[in-house]
């Protein structure tokens, strides 16, 4: 047997279990699968980062659901499960704009739901996931997208600050940058989405969504 190139473990046991027999012969055999095991496994392990796009309405792309997004390494805290939910702002910040008011948006309804608060709140990720934007996208000004656990996708628009890169892991309560004013907005606030899909003109309820997951936003 010839190992793989790119594999130096297989390389160099390959060569000797030709010359042995017996029970010696079984006994590296055993160890040749492990390597095979071992590289296999390191062959086959990536990490793939979003792209930064337009969010702006007349963009049409729905982005593909990223496969396995490897949360064996995430443990339980005391006061906190891993994939507990949290809010994605203060209780004192209040919902100035509800999703699904109608309006001159592309959508014809706003997409989201508004929170007034200051600039300069910290703003959070409401469970697990994986950031796949952090950046500029026009119209929502400064704005990150989380990938999450249960495959949809939040977005967190017009912060003043980021604080986290794309493909970071975030679970519940991880600051994700800070409320401002940036992109098109009467004023400093948090824009916050539900997506089924990535792109615009897939969004839901967020109020509802949160609920289900333990988080009551009045």
């Amino acid at each position: 047997m010839r190992a793989r190139s790119g594999c130096p473990v297989l390389a160099g046991m390959t060569t000797q279990t030709r010359s042995e027999s017996g029970i010696l012969r079984r006994i590296l055999t055993g160890g040749l699968a492990a390597a095979v095991s071992i590289c296999g496994f390191a062959g086959s392990t990536s990490m793939s980062g979003g792209r930064p796009h337009d969010l702006a309405p007349a963009a049409d792309d729905v982005g593909r659901p990223h496969k396995g997004h490897g949360h064996a390494h995430e443990h339980r805290t005391q006061s906190r499960p891993v994939h507990a939910y949290a809010r994605p702002i203060t209780k004192s910040a209040r919902i100035s704009e509800r999703w699904g008011v109608p309006g001159s948006w592309a959508a014809g309804h706003h997409t989201g739901i508004d929170f007034a608060a200051p600039e300069g709140t910290t703003v959070r990720s409401v469970g697990t996931g994986r950031v796949e934007l952090a950046g500029e996208a026009g119209a929502y000004g400064n704005a990150v997208i989380v990938h999450m656990k249960d495959g949809k996708h939040v977005l967190f628009a017009h912060l003043s600050k980021i604080s986290v890169r794309v493909g970071r892991a975030v679970r519940a309560n991880t600051v994700i940058g800070a409320s401002g004013n940036t992109g098109r907005t009467t004023g400093p606030h948090l824009h916050f989405e539900v997506r089924q899909h990535r792109g615009y003109g897939t969004e839901v309820d967020p109020v509802p969504y949160l609920a289900r997951h333990g988080v009551r936003i009045a």
